[in-house]
């Protein structure tokens, strides 16, 4: 084999499509752009999204309202009323929760909110508390550690 001998592969190069070169080229006469209107014409074609002057699609839509924060954490929410299936003296942590099933996956962190009542003494380990549940955790004998 020498470099002489070497060729694309069959199919693999096109012949360059030469419009408005005659009738017998079957691409003469309008070129491939069919007959009148906008896009037919020389120049630019209208810009993206453009309508015909109708109101476009991207301006009848609403608008998003509101700022949406990237940085936004979302806690699992867990009440003391779930808390109160676990035994006295228990330590409750994220691990314990999710293998006990009161919550399904951990998200950015377990929030534990002050809804229903605590009879049991319960140390829990959680990322946040809110102000209500530490105090009825405390209150019931139990200690709130935030992770």
């Amino acid at each position: 084999m020498r470099l002489n001998d070497l060729r694309p592969a069959p199919g693999a190069t096109h012949k360059r499509k030469r419009v408005g070169r005659g009738i017998g080229s079957g691409m003469g006469k309008t070129s491939t752009k069919g007959h009148k209107g906008q896009k037919a014409r020389s120049g630019a074609t209208p810009r993206l999204g453009f309508e015909g002057g109708q109101t476009p699609l991207h301006r009848r839509l609403p608008q998003r309202a509101g700022f949406r924060n990237v940085n936004r954490k979302e806690y699992a929410v867990v009440n003391l009323d779930d808390l109160e299936r676990f035994d006295a003296g228990t330590e409750v942590n994220p691990d314990i929760l999710i293998s006990s099933g009161v919550i399904k996956n951990l998200k950015d962190g377990v929030k534990i909110l002050g809804n229903g009542e605590l009879t049991k003494a319960l140390s829990v380990r959680a990322h946040k508390f809110s102000k209500s549940a530490q105090e009825k955790l405390i209150a019931a004998g139990g200690t709130a550690e935030v992770i």
